[in-house]
């Protein structure tokens, strides 16, 4: 049995058909050729090519007429089967599964390809065409060679036979398949209810579907096999096209109204790319000129090798499947981050109250963490007792309407790329944005300063008020045992305090990610509806009372729930560490500060100058992490949620280095701005 040969692209064409057509090969072995003349024109690069020229190839068989054949007879062997309406249908396109299932099965294929039976145009494709970069060269190559090596191999065009398993018979069954895919998708009651605009209508993809089951009959029974684009059963197929769009458009705005789950969110989007699909085939059936007729035919080919090199492509997949999740959390971010961005003195001040709220609340949980930690338990024990009492304080701090100073980025991060997305839309603002932008940075930015100076400043007392009241109550420093490694945690230099900070960033975006989910699910099972006109509420409990019930769920529960999950990642993450055997946990600046405090008192106020020194700055280091990682996090995934380019960030950055250079006071207090 014969080895595979290697070929360079240095090897010429005539060395290529020397060493395939001299000798006998097994027939397993006869699409290597295909396989080895297709690696001659791949460049590795194939975004940096200009042009790919089959000149060469061209000249060569212009020369050896008797190669033509050979090369004619060539693919009669390794193609007797022209079924390829699957690749049509399916590739590329999202299935029933839902996302982490598609994720999972994209994965799968991306290693272990499916295979489809040997002698279909498919196989051929699978085996010659399998590099995602493929069709970038292919797309380069000359349209007038396309076409000459067309007529060189004798290719009939693919009007001349429509029985079953013939090109075009294959094309129209694909659109049909895809028709009625879409029109069972689209009249689910989860997709239905999402456009009530409709339901008083024949659904459109039903339309569709009727009107080309009848553009099929007409194909099949006229002479040509084909249609003009002046006739109307294809301009009534244009208008159903457009309307289903529109329908599915109208489904994708209705989800500010309604919400959306990641399930009808793939429904939306697998019969978008079935409309997408369907849009690329339709010009297939369109012949004007006999020119057309060639075109179509080899546009083809070039079709299924797209689709084919394109089917398990998981980036597009992640970037399709979550915009519009990831719009409509930070939408719910954004309008919760308008309350975080102060402008004159008294909302200046209002913030800088609620901070010391949330600063007085954490000075208890501090010296409760203290408590706990000497309790004699497992890691698991120690994690679900830090872990409620990090929820339960957060939970406090967000009913009593008091602020913890980084809960604030991700949510004002949000608010800007609303801000940023409007500019951009706004063409009298769109010159000015930059500058506008700018100021509203140096507005959040003083609220997150003002917001961290509240915390911090009463954490630390009421720590130190706490830790010398039972031991005055007690009689025992409880402190004095953590006391040293309370103060080496805080410092840059000594622990993986920076580490363990970006860990808590992390987690600070995370909960705003569960808040904005928790919000867009009730909005989309309309939760606080179901609550109001629950008639065993409303029996138990009034009409008034359960409505009441529902307003406090609409407005409170994603709060509650986003700080609840919040306190858990903090609370749980030094178990998981001990767990893995990795030095994880986290570090929090308003935390940071409670715990100096009772370290300080631990040690009985003995601290050497550079303990100090760097226990200041590790606390600064902390919420500076604390706040740059959350905020960076958000502000990718709400620009991300919005398709605005990261292009804007370096021009956002650049006006808010200039305005900072002109108005430094600005982005601390909120003094008049004169800055023209």
């Amino acid at each position: 049995m014969n080895v595979r040969h290697q070929f360079q692209q240095d090897k010429s064409i005539k060395e290529l058909f020397e060493n395939h057509f001299n000798k006998d090969v097994y027939a397993d072995e006869k699409l290597l050729f295909l396989v080895d003349l297709i690696h001659v024109f791949r460049p590795k690069k194939p975004q940096e090519v200009k042009q790919i020229s089959l000149g060469e190839f061209i000249e060569f068989l212009q020369a050896n007429p008797n190669h033509i054949v050979l090369f004619r007879n060539y693919f009669k062997t390794i193609i007797n089967k022209n079924k390829f309406s699957r690749l049509l249908t399916d590739s590329g396109i999202l299935n029933d599964n839902h996302f982490l299932s598609e994720i999972k099965k994209r994965i799968f294929e991306k290693f272990l390809p499916f295979q489809p039976e040997k002698g279909t145009l498919q196989f051929v494709l699978n085996q010659v065409f399998y590099l995602s970069t493929d069709p970038i060269w292919i797309n380069k190559i000359p349209y007038d060679q396309i076409v000459v090596m067309y007529e060189l191999l004798g290719f009939k065009d693919i009007y001349g036979n429509i029985k079953e398993e013939t090109p075009f018979s294959e094309i129209v069954l694909a659109m049909q398949i895809l028709a009625q895919r879409m029109s069972g998708r689209a009249l689910e009651n989860d997709v239905i209810k999402m456009v009530p605009e409709y339901s008083n209508f024949e659904s459109p993809f039903l339309g569709f579907e009727k009107e080309l089951n009848h553009l099929e009959n007409s194909i099949r029974t006229n002479n040509y096999h084909y249609i003009n684009s002046s006739e109307l059963v294809y301009k009534q197929l244009l208008l159903l096209h457009k309307q289903c769009n529109d329908f599915v458009d109208k489904a994708f705005l209705n989800s500010s109204k309604y919400g959306i789950s990641l399930t009808v969110n793939q429904s939306l989007l697998r019969i978008r790319q079935q409309l997408i699909r369907i849009k690329e085939l339709l010009p297939l059936i369109v012949v004007e000129t006999d020119e057309d007729k060639v075109r179509n035919s080899t546009l083809v080919l070039l079709k299924l090798i797209r689709y084919n090199c394109y089917r398990n492509n998981i980036r597009k997949l992640l970037l399709e499947s979550t915009q519009l999740i990831s719009y409509e959390i930070t939408q719910h971010t954004a309008k919760s981050g308008q309350k975080y961005i102060t402008d004159g003195y008294k909302e200046y001040f209002t913030i800088f109250y609620k901070a010391i709220g949330g600063g007085f609340i954490v000075g208890f949980l501090c010296l409760f963490k203290l408590l706990f930690s000497k309790v004699e338990t497992s890691a698991f024990g120690h994690a679900f007792l830090y872990s409620f009492n990090y929820a339960f304080g957060f939970i406090l701090i967000f009913l009593l309407g008091f602020t913890l100073a980084t809960k604030q980025p991700a949510m004002t991060a949000a608010t800007i790329a609303q801000t940023l997305d409007e500019g951009m839309k706004n063409k009298n603002q769109a010159k000015d944005k930059h500058n506008l932008f700018a100021r509203l940075f140096a507005r959040i930015f003083r609220t997150q300063f003002i917001a961290f100076v509240g915390n911090v400043l009463f954490a630390f007392p009421i720590s130190l008020f706490l830790i010398w009241f039972l031991d005055f109550l007690l009689g025992t420093n409880l402190a004095e045992s953590k006391a040293e490694k309370l103060i080496t945690d805080l410092s840059p230099i000594h622990s993986l305090a920076i580490i363990h900070a970006v860990i808590a960033g992390i987690y600070l975006f995370l909960s705003g990610i569960i808040s904005g989910n928790i919000s867009n699910r009730n909005k989309h099972y309309q939760v606080a509806y179901r609550i109001q006109e629950n008639p065993f509420l409303k029996q138990t409990f009034g009409i008034q009372k359960t409505k009441n019930i529902s307003n406090w769920v609409n407005d409170n529960w994603a709060g509650v729930i986003s700080n609840m999950w919040f306190g858990v990642l903090l609370g749980s993450t030094g178990s998981l560490g001990i767990f893995f055997g990795l030095n994880l946990d986290i570090r929090h600046i308003t935390f940071a500060s409670g715990n100096f405090a009772l370290g300080l008192y631990g040690n009985h106020f003995s601290i050497d100058f550079w303990a100090l020194f760097w226990t200041i700055i590790g606390i600064a280091l902390i919420g500076f992490i604390n706040f740059i990682v959350s905020f960076t996090l958000s502000m990718f995934l709400a620009l991300r949620s919005r398709d605005i380019p990261l292009s804007e960030l370096h021009l956002l950055n650049k006006s808010i280095f200039n305005y900072f250079k002109k108005a430094p006071l600005n982005f601390f207090f909120p003094l008049k701005d004169k800055v023209i």
